[in-house]
């Protein structure tokens, strides 16, 4: 039985790494889209290759934000792996700015980045999805796109985006057997955190039921439990992985 693809965006680095190892170790072909990072997402499909038990990662370099580029690393994806029957939507960009210094060009990017890439990745899996009456979409939004982050009201109008998207897709796949559901990290150990000083991580560990701050296996395993069969009846849900500081 040939082994199925998922396509991770943004998977070279931090949350989007773990996921594709994640993938990889389930049986999955894996292809780690990568934009700026190709230098971490060709060693990371070097290391898998080297420790496989047939399935394959490939590296695949697009601005997930141009449609152009999008078509051609699904095609690319599809003739070296076969068509993408788990799509994971990872990239995303954060800014901590106040709303009135928040420039026309950055609102733009934040959603070109954050909700655009997704409208484009999804359209190009879905007709071999919708053909083959099998696919699992997965989108990584935030808990700031369920309650609004002060200084980040692009972002956080973004990953709300991501929510909705989520939700009204989900409805509308459904009879073709397709799920689609939303990830809503919390406060997780990665580089987009890592300008973060140690004094704000003791308050985020305070202010978390939970008492710590998640990491990206975390995500990694939520995504694990969603592409696979055990979540066969799950769809346009957002889960919470944050330590109980959303609830």
């Amino acid at each position: 039985m040939p082994y199925p693809t998922a396509l991770v965006t943004g998977g070279s680095r931090g949350i989007g790494r773990a996921i594709v190892k994640q993938l990889f170790e389930q049986g999955y072909h894996v292809a780690i889209n990568y934009f700026h990072s190709e230098d971490q997402a060709v060693a990371l499909a070097q290391e898998l290759n080297q420790n496989t038990a047939g399935n394959r990662a490939i590296a695949v370099c697009a601005d997930v934000s141009e449609a152009l580029q999008i078509e051609r690393m699904f095609t690319y994806t599809k003739k070296n792996l076969g068509r993408v029957s788990v799509l994971v939507n990872n990239t995303g960009i954060a800014q901590q700015k106040l709303f009135t210094d928040i420039s026309e060009q950055e609102w733009d990017a934040m959603f070109a980045v954050n909700v655009k890439s997704i409208f484009l990745c999804c359209q190009q899996a879905l007709p071999d999805m919708i053909h083959y009456k099998q696919g699992k979409i997965i989108n990584i939004s935030s808990m700031w796109g369920q309650i609004g982050a002060s200084c980040e009201v692009h972002y956080s109008a973004s990953k709300a985006a991501v929510i909705g998207l989520t939700k009204a897709l989900a409805k509308e796949v459904g009879p073709s057997q397709i799920q689609v559901n939303c990830i809503a990290p919390g406060v997780i150990h990665t580089d987009m955190n890592s300008h973060l000083d140690l004094s704000i991580l003791h308050q985020l560990e305070e202010e978390t039921p939970l008492g710590t701050i998640g990491s990206v296996q975390d995500i990694a395993h939520m995504v694990g439990f969603l592409a696979s069969e055990h979540a066969k009846f799950i769809t346009g849900q957002v889960f919470g992985v944050n330590g109980g500081m959303v609830m």
